[in-house]
């Protein structure tokens, strides 16, 4: 008999209950609120993704060890450390986009809103439709700027053109890019500007309604005016999703994130691979100002890395 399927949370606040009647297939989703339990409830709030001693392997090679922490609701967590140390390999966990990489195995805890991402009945899709991700360099799709927007409510049901005229303007108003667009709808994408086109695809993410909104390195390949324009729309967004973001510059974690992750790498003499691990993770103010461990000071002050 088939296992039954785990659903993935649905925390939007216009979540109905669903009919007990009706069975749940691979694709259910839990339409009841999630009430997260006591254990996943600290001083300042619930907690989205609970990571527990997560380990990820390229078949036998260990690139990501014990990794534990949590991110919580309405915050922007930034994960910050040297190039590989494993700071993207545990982003792109937390919506399995690491499935998508041949030989690429997680262990470990990784729960959103207490449900296990990783146990094999749950969605890989459902999944992300619930977690989106804007990544490092812009990527709009060779379509006009309405269809790089519509293009996943089209794909989710949604049909009519009003909903769809209703959908883009929200998410490309929420983006800080409506009154830039407004009138050149029809157009390519493809003409935009480097900071367009990322808050374009920040706007073709929140299109789809998810809950969080992963974001790997989404200022890399911009200019510092366009820079300065998507860490003002993450501060925005934070008040209607939760954010986690990976950036090398130390500057943009300080000014934009409530909380801090900073990772490093152990390199192997025999093999001259690299293990990344968590070294320090908590308020920005206190990694920045008093971090606990030696090897966060000396990369927060510019002594290595």
């Amino acid at each position: 008999m088939a296992a039954e399927s785990t659903a993935v949370p649905d925390t939007s606040a216009s979540a109905t209950s669903v009919s007990s009647a009706a069975p749940p297939t691979h694709a259910s989703v839990l339409r009841e609120p999630v009430v997260s339990t006591p254990s996943l409830v600290a001083d300042d709030g619930p907690v989205v993704f609970d990571v527990d001693q997560l380990n990820v392997y390229y078949r036998d090679f260990r690139a990501v060890r014990d990794v534990s922490l949590q991110v919580h609701q309405h915050e922007i967590t930034a994960f910050i450390g040297p190039s590989g140390c494993g700071k993207t390999t545990v982003l792109r966990c937390f919506n399995r986009m690491n499935d998508l990489i041949d030989g690429c195995r997680v262990t470990g805890g990784l729960a959103y809103h207490g449900v296990d991402l990783y146990d094999d009945r749950v969605d890989a899709v459902e999944v992300r439709k619930r977690i989106g991700m804007v990544f490092q360099k812009p990527n709009p799709f060779p379509k006009s700027i309405y269809d790089n927007v519509a293009f996943g409510p089209k794909i989710n049901g949604t049909k009519k053109k009003g909903e769809l005229d209703d959908v883009v303007e929200s998410a490309l108003t929420r983006a800080a890019l409506w009154d830039e667009v407004k009138d050149r709808l029809g157009k390519s994408a493809m003409g935009m500007s480097g900071g367009q086109q990322q808050r374009l695809c920040i706007a073709r993410t929140i299109a789809g309604d998810p809950e969080v909104v992963l974001m790997d390195e989404p200022c890399s390949a911009l200019d510092p005016i366009a820079t300065a324009r998507i860490e003002d729309l993450m501060q925005e967004l934070k008040s209607d999703y939760t954010i986690v973001i990976v950036t090398h510059n130390m500057q943009q974690a300080a000014r934009v994130s409530d909380r801090t992750a900073f990772f490093t790498a152990e390199v192997h003499s025999e093999t001259d691979t690299r293990t990344g691990l968590l070294v320090e993770y908590d308020r920005t103010d206190k990694i920045f100002s008093n971090p606990s461990d030696e090897r966060t000071e000396n990369y927060v002050t510019g002594r290595f890395g």
